[in-house]
């Protein structure tokens, strides 16, 4: 039996959250709406109601949750900054009250030790700025750059490590193409400029947080190996339309300076009908420090059948096919061939390995240093005795971060690993049924109780310095 491959000895140890699923308080101090605040008031689109008024209340308990950082030993924090609480109408006047809060965050995280990487956009875009279009409208791109400045402005002298969106496409396809996050628009292959305004946001981000003295920048991808449910030849053209679509339309222009081809989505003009314009590809391409990827699951894929338009898709990270004109159908694989999240996503470590290597194969010495931005899973964890005593978490996360060790054995430069998620939060159209943290949050009394997951990590991180230190991490 081969010994499991070691993660480099300066391999970083993270865990990520997000501002709409954990801060809570969402009109105090200035902060304007967002387009989650408004989507989770609809009647009938959240489980059971739930809104991320609350949340965690990390707002308010910062330093507590801090702190469980610190016992963790994290080298480096993920977190998301809401933008309607820095820039409550999206463009024009800054919150001040907004960026204290940040600015309190980022100075309790570098006392204790730990590096602050904010990520500018994760999904909570401020509804004034939907209500002039959102990202169907490519003036959202330029307020995005603006935002950025005016982030970095406050906080570049102390962090130093950027990341511009989290996950762009399942904000697409779940937010304008299929209508089940926020801000809930159904419309199909009319999203794709979401696409492209958000990647020319990214770029123009790029610029003004490099700017401001930004260190390094990154975007976190949400990818996705893609396997053929079958070997006939339809299945593996639906199988490449849907690599085409969910992987290559949000890296290909990052690291190629063009898009793929998306004949197969009915796009023939290579401007996609005038919203790409002269110089924005340019933009887009800026060169990066580095890639973030967030892997839960690969996807199969089968050439679609001839049925009814069906938008009920669950909150998972990619989205039923229909016969609503998409060239791709996803089938679930056999329901024993895997172990199975609370979530129902298929547990494939291997993936992971499979999603690094094929990544550095397609983009090779364009392709910057990669982080692992995401990566864990939904339990159904319970508090018994005041203990969650969730093995198959850790044996997720095991099994996760040895395929990692794989892919950089095989050469892929993987600097570090954050883990979805510190925290119990708002699973956004789940409400609070899904749990992904390694730490349990009553939701009811806001106590917090770390789960045997999160002893586990701790001294996974320990172990891995201790063998650093003697000159070889351990396996």
């Amino acid at each position: 039996m081969n010994p499991t491959p070691r993660l480099p000895d300066s391999f970083r140890w993270g865990a990520s959250t997000a501002a709409y699923q954990i801060e809570g308080a969402p009109a105090e101090d200035g902060k304007g709406a967002s387009i989650w605040d408004e989507f989770t008031a609809r009647p009938g689109v959240i489980r059971d109601g739930h809104t991320g008024d609350m949340a965690c209340d990390h707002y308010h308990r910062y330093a507590e949750d801090v702190a469980l950082m610190k016992g963790l030993g994290l080298d480096a924090y993920r977190f998301s900054l809401s933008w309607p609480r820095i820039q409550p109408s999206g463009a024009g006047p800054v919150n001040v009250q907004g960026l204290d809060f940040y600015d309190r965050l980022v100075d309790e995280l570098l006392a204790n030790g730990i590096e602050p990487t904010p990520t500018l956009y994760h999904w909570d875009l401020p509804q004034a700025l939907e209500d002039a279009g959102g990202w169907l409208h490519r003036d959202t791109a330029q307020c995005f750059a603006e935002y950025a400045a005016v982030a970095a402005g406050r906080l570049a002298d102390r962090v130093s490590t950027w990341i511009t969106l989290n996950e762009p496409f399942v904000h697409m396809a779940y937010g304008y193409a299929f209508g089940v996050h926020a801000p809930g628009r159904a419309l199909m292959l009319d999203a794709l400029p979401v696409a492209h305004h958000q990647l020319l946001g990214h770029g123009l981000a790029v610029a003004a947080l490099r700017g401001q003295g930004a260190e390094r920048v990154l975007i976190a991808n949400n990818c996705t190996p893609v396997r053929p449910a079958g070997g006939s030849p339809a299945d593996l053209a639906a199988a490449e339309a849907y690599d085409t679509l969910h992987n290559r339309l949000f890296n290909d222009p990052l690291f190629l300076g063009r898009y793929p081809d998306l004949s197969a989505y009915g796009v023939g003009d290579p401007s996609w009908g005038g919203v790409v314009r002269d110089g924005d590809l340019a933009a887009i391409a800026a060169p990066l420090d580095g890639l973030g990827l967030n892997y839960y699951n690969p996807s199969w894929i089968k050439a679609p059948d001839n049925k009814a338009p069906d938008n009920k898709t669950p909150d998972n990270k990619t989205p039923q096919a229909t016969d609503s004109g998409l060239p791709f159908e996803l089938v679930e694989p056999d329901a024993d061939a895997y172990p199975r999240t609370a979530f129902g996503w298929p547990v494939v470590p291997e993936g992971l390995t499979e999603l690094l290597l094929r990544t550095r194969e397609r983009y090779g010495a364009a392709l910057p240093p990669v982080w692992i931005t995401e990566s864990g899973c939904s339990q159904p964890d319970e508090l018994v005795g005041g203990v969650v005593d969730d093995q198959a978490r850790i044996a997720y996360l095991g099994s996760h971060l040895d395929a990692v060790a794989a892919a950089v054995a095989q050469g892929v430069d993987v600097r570090g690993y954050f883990t979805w998620s510190l925290l119990d939060n708002f699973e956004w159209a789940e409400g609070y049924h899904q749990r992904f943290g390694l730490v349990h949050v009553d939701f009811a009394t806001q106590v917090r109780t770390p789960k045997a997951s999160y002893a586990w990590y701790r001294d996974k991180i320990a172990a891995h310095r201790r063998g650093a230190a003697a000159g070889g991490a351990p396996k």
